[in-house]
């Protein structure tokens, strides 16, 4: 494959998942017992060779860099190449779109003397082959490659996506920004190819002119002038853009066949490893439909749940169609039903944590 860099671009990502993003950027919330968000996205270019990669970031990215660290874990620990971590240079893009963060890592384009450059996003949880993204572009001539999924989710009414519309040639004809998406309309996943002189190239234009904000703006309305071919994505993807279908898109992963897609259909998703023993489960426990991660000890009942590392729940205790992380701890004779615990959160005996309707968020470190 010709050289490839890869762009995670977070600047214009959402922060719409309550407490579970009010510390954290939305790539880094915790995601399936031991994952965060971004680590999809990141596991499929490591996968597919691309092996330097820039994160572009925009606030609330401690955890985040806390997560990534060198890259190790991604093999882009290395003397050429590697993980790039930009934060921004100024509050300024906030407001601004992603074009001037772009602009700002201009460098990071030319110094790198790539071919192709892959643009993708950190909220997307699939595991998607950018082999045959690039091989697609390549055989079609296509100037810009826009990644999409056919809307095929009775979940996302009311909530505003990228949609385009492609002719019989699969060559993109609209790109309609942030609009309601109907059944069958082809969601733009924010995920793109092209060659790194063209992006250059776009985002030199975009900011001498002040026409647009963002990159979608700019690929929009350049449509009839360049060759855009829409790239469809046949595998699993999410739509993660509050907390319902976090909680939704979370409790399908007890389902083997998503995890089977997810996780071992194709390459593998690498995380930030710790060292931690196996989950213990004492003869007091039962466990049913459950994802249980590793250091957990469990001594009372679990049901459809999923229990990041180290969670500890007492004898007697309860938890069911909940989603507990990192280090929380259930003590005896509690009942936590259809709620998110973010990390260190106590329950104290006896207590009942519930939630009726939609799924309920308690912050981190919280003691109830």
């Amino acid at each position: 494959m010709k050289k490839v860099v890869g762009v995670i671009n977070l600047v214009d990502e959402n922060n719409d998942l309550s407490e579970l993003t009010r510390h954290r950027s939305f790539a880094s919330v915790p995601f399936a017992g031991r994952y965060r968000l971004i680590d999809f996205s990141l596991s499929s270019m490591t996968n597919a060779g691309i092996n330097t990669v820039a994160v572009f970031t925009r606030e609330k990215y401690r955890s985040l860099l806390d997560h990534l660290g060198s890259g190790k874990e991604w093999d882009l620990d290395r003397h050429q190449g590697g993980l790039f971590f930009q934060p921004p240079a100024s509050d300024e893009r906030v407001t601004n779109g992603d074009i001037r963060s772009f602009h700002e890592n201009i460098s990071f384009f030319k110094r790198s003397l790539s071919h192709y450059v892959v643009v993708t996003n950190g909220k997307l949880v699939w595991n998607v082959d950018f082999h045959n993204v690039i091989d697609e572009h390549e055989e079609t001539g296509a100037d810009i490659t826009l990644v999409y999924k056919p809307c095929d989710d009775p979940y996302v009414s009311g909530n505003t996506y990228n949609v385009l519309h492609t002719n019989e040639e699969d060559r993109v004809e609209r790109l309609n920004l942030d609009v309601e998406p109907l059944p069958g309309d082809d969601v733009y996943l924010n995920t793109f190819v092209m060659k790194s002189s063209l992006l250059i190239s776009i985002v030199e234009e975009a900011v001498e002119t002040g026409k647009y904000k963002s990159i979608n703006e700019a690929i929009a309305a350049s449509l009839s002038r360049y060759h855009v071919h829409g790239c469809h994505f046949g595998g699993y993807v999410s739509f993660i853009d509050n907390v319902q279908s976090y909680y939704r898109y979370s409790m399908e992963l007890l389902d083997p066949n998503v995890t089977q897609e997810l996780f071992y259909n194709k390459g593998p998703i690498y995380t930030k490893v710790k060292h931690e023993a196996p989950a213990k489960y004492d003869e007091s426990s039962t466990v049913v439909n459950s994802l249980i991660a590793n250091g957990c000890t469990v001594s009372g009942t679990v049901e459809n749940s999923i229990l990041f590392r180290g969670v500890k729940v007492g004898k007697g205790a309860v938890i069911r169609n909940s989603i507990i992380m990192q280090k929380c701890e259930i003590s005896e004779g509690a009942i936590v039903e259809n709620v998110i615990l973010d990390k260190d959160v106590s329950v104290s005996p006896h207590e009942k944590v519930t939630s009726e309707d939609e799924p309920r968020v308690i912050a981190k470190s919280t003691v109830l």
